[in-house]
């Protein structure tokens, strides 16, 4: 009998720092959500753009789809292999796109570790250069456009997402918890 080889290389395994946790996804579930169709106003943070409606409408926790616009500046940053080994991932430098085009982006609003919102986002651009990449937008920096930006966003009604120490990884996450996330 012959050995099957593949033409790819094997996958890396991943094996983080920290004690090993068996559940692997924490997550709950939202029977009743809101959504909401925003428009990223010009001249502002991709932050206050994200925060500012959605904290007028009570929401503290929520998932957008940013479908695509002009940033007059974005910065961004990757996740390499952590040298250091502190976990397995360290995010780089902050990248300078300038003038870019978003192309599609998706973000995540939850609670920082001192209660204060948090953006989560990710996205996939075409910097003032041309090159298309993506990686972690930087969100007090990115700047919006002339043009509002449309997105799209979902919020949880039962429950919030709090950003706590993740003992596995050694990375601070974006974890659901049982606090009431709006005001009703």
């Amino acid at each position: 009998m012959s050995a099957i080889r593949s033409l790819y290389p094997r996958p890396r395994t991943l094996v983080h720092p920290g004690r090993y946790d068996p559940v692997r996804i924490h997550s709950m579930s939202a029977p009743v959500a809101r959504h909401y169709r925003l428009a990223l106003q010009p001249g502002l943070s991709l932050f206050e753009a994200l925060v500012m409606p959605l904290k007028l409408a009570g929401v503290r926790s929520a998932f957008m789809t940013i479908l695509a616009g002009s940033f007059k500046r974005l910065k961004y940053c990757v996740a390499p292999p952590d040298p250091e080994r502190r976990s397995i991932v360290a995010y780089s430098q902050p990248r300078e796109a300038g003038e870019s085009y978003l192309l599609f982006g998706n973000a995540t609003l939850g609670l920082g570790m001192d209660g204060k919102p948090l953006i989560h986002c990710h996205g996939a651009i075409q910097t003032e250069s041309g090159a298309v990449c993506g990686g972690h937008i930087i969100p007090e920096s990115a700047v919006v456009g002339a043009f509002p930006i449309p997105a799209l966003a979902t919020a949880f009604d039962t429950f919030v997402l709090q950003q706590a120490l993740d003992t596995e990884t050694n990375m601070l996450l974006l974890r659901p918890t049982t606090e009431k996330t709006h005001d009703q």
